[in-house]
């Protein structure tokens, strides 16, 4: 998912530094002192990218790493979350290319018939299917696990995909949630949760979770999660990305745990056209023609993480090139602020308690 907050365009808060926690200031910042912070954050996610290429970890996906060499998916079935448009319907329509059945979870009915016609343009012979999904409302979730569990032998993937990005008013969810953290974020965290027994049945179930450069410049803020003390649309993506991030990384650590079988592996396209633009001023715009790749091209690194047998759980994969906008396929750079173990048990206990949702400690046989 694109996000311009990778360029310095930064909340009103001043949330530039990567910790579990940040102070608010509500003031204005002078023209000149945000400039100045914006450049800050260039030059450290600008070495950052420079150390990365200073070592090849163990496992490095090969970096041109294309749908040529995904595996068949005859027999898998996937859910994909936005899957009717940007990264989510790439995903989807290269899954069911592969000879997956595939269903596409996503709020709107007629644009999730417009994505499955045109996926069947290229395969006639596509399984795939459309389900309503509104994030923003847990009951709507709870909902889709309910009819997926009723309908379904089993789930070989699940990917959480869909998102927003920086609408400029706060809005909120039917549950009362922050709309950022409740579609990017919470929803996924409670669907992923209803979906275990359903995965668990597959024999090498995964999850993956998009994520974003944006978690790099992210907290979770604790003392206003919700973001109802001084809305700030980038900070409150930034959280959510840095939220799922997270949550990928710590369901993997407790599916080790408890033996659920399953693997978490989180992604993030660098910077792709999709529609989260849409809120983008448009001098963002302009400057993102040139810089924006292909959102098939961005679809590589969860397509990797869902289908490679190389893929290892609890990685995090994403583009290569400078600052990791665009490039070859490999390992992102995880940011210090998602392995903060104490930050991460505590967002674990918050969201169960927000979502009413219960992970368990292990899945029964």
């Amino acid at each position: 998912m694109a996000n311009w907050t990778a360029f310095g365009i930064l909340s009103r808060r001043g949330r530039t530094t990567v910790v579990g926690t940040a102070t608010s200031d509500s003031k204005a910042r002078p023209m000149f002192s945000r400039s100045r912070t914006c450049l800050v954050a260039l030059g450290a996610l600008l070495l950052s990218a420079c150390a990365a290429g200073g070592s090849i970890a163990q496992g490095q996906p090969k970096p041109d790493w294309n749908l040529a060499d995904m595996p068949s998916q005859n027999g898998r079935i996937f859910l994909v979350t936005g899957g009717t448009s940007g990264i989510g319907y790439e995903s989807a329509k290269a899954l069911a290319a592969a000879g997956a059945q595939v269903v596409i979870a996503a709020r709107n009915p007629e644009r999730g018939e417009e994505a499955i016609a045109s996926i069947r343009e290229e395969t006639p012979d596509a399984r795939v299917r459309f389900e309503s999904l509104d994030l923003a409302d847990l009951a709507s979730v709870h909902a889709l696990a309910e009819r997926l569990t009723a309908a379904l032998p089993r789930l070989d993937g699940l990917i959480n995909n869909a998102g927003i990005m920086e609408p400029p008013e706060r809005g909120t969810s039917a549950d009362g949630f922050e709309m950022q953290f409740a579609v990017n974020y919470l929803g996924h965290f409670a669907l992923t949760e209803e979906l275990l027994p359903l995965l668990q049945k597959a024999d090498a179930p995964r999850v993956v979770t998009l994520s974003s450069i944006a978690a790099r410049l992210g907290a979770i803020h604790f003392q206003d999660l919700q973001f109802e003390q001084d809305y700030d649309p980038a900070g409150a993506y930034q959280q959510s990305k840095l939220a799922c991030l997270m949550f990928a990384l710590e369901l993997q650590r407790r599916s080790d745990a408890a033996g659920w079988g399953i693997q978490s592996i989180a992604s993030h396209p660098g910077v792709s056209r999709t529609n989260l633009q849409v809120n983008n001023g448009f001098v963002r715009r302009s400057i993102g023609r040139f810089v924006l790749q292909p959102a098939a091209r961005g679809a590589l690194p969860t397509l990797y993480a869902i289908t490679a047998p190389d893929a290892r759980g609890g990685s995090y994969y994403g583009p290569t090139g400078m600052m990791e906008l665009r490039g070859s396929l490999g390992f992102a750079q995880v940011p210090a602020a998602a392995t903060d173990a104490q930050a991460i048990a505590r967002l674990w206990s918050v969201s169960e308690e927000l979502s009413g949702t219960r992970y368990p400690s292990r899945i029964a046989d």
